[in-house]
């Protein structure tokens, strides 16, 4: 088993991510059957005809949903990731992930729900706390290595 209890915590929280992002393509593949709204000629022959290849707003809202995930959640594996490598506090890095899911879970629940705003943004706001929050320490670990000098016998 991996010895870096921050890896195992970013593990974590990212399967779960992952897969409430997997819930969300299978919700939009039902509301598409449910509402009769295909993307795809060949599916709509395939569901009663040419005249269900169309958008449908509930589609849609699904969409922009599982969009939105896919444009926060993507970067958060990576500063997560390259996070888990700074050798962080493992209680403050199971906050900072912590609070990214649960803010994206509530996210997703608003979005797809239609919940009274400012829900969702506020959901969307906090979660993206830690992301910023992970984004600059990130940074400031880095930065003896933001200028190349290659004439200074002390750069590693």
């Amino acid at each position: 088993m991996m010895e870096n209890k921050v890896f195992l915590s970013f593990t974590f929280y990212s399967t779960i991510l992952i897969l409430k992002m997997y819930v969300v393509a299978i919700i939009t593949g039902q509301v598409r059957l449910r509402k009769k709204a295909f993307a795809n000629p060949e599916d709509a022959l395939r569901n009663g005809g040419l005249q269900f290849c169309r958008e449908d707003p509930d589609v849609e809202r699904c969409r922009r949903a599982h969009r939105n995930d896919m444009e926060n959640i993507f970067p958060f594996l990576f500063l997560g990731a390259v996070y888990s490598l700074l050798d962080p506090s493992p209680t403050v890095a199971r906050i900072h992930f912590l609070i990214f899911c649960v803010g994206r879970i509530i996210h997703t629940i608003a979005y797809l729900l239609r919940l009274r705003a400012p829900t969702r943004s506020v959901a969307y706001s906090v979660a993206q706390l830690p992301c910023f929050s992970m984004a600059l320490q990130i940074l400031l670990a880095t930065t003896p290595y933001w200028w190349f000098k290659p004439q200074d016998p002390s750069y590693p």
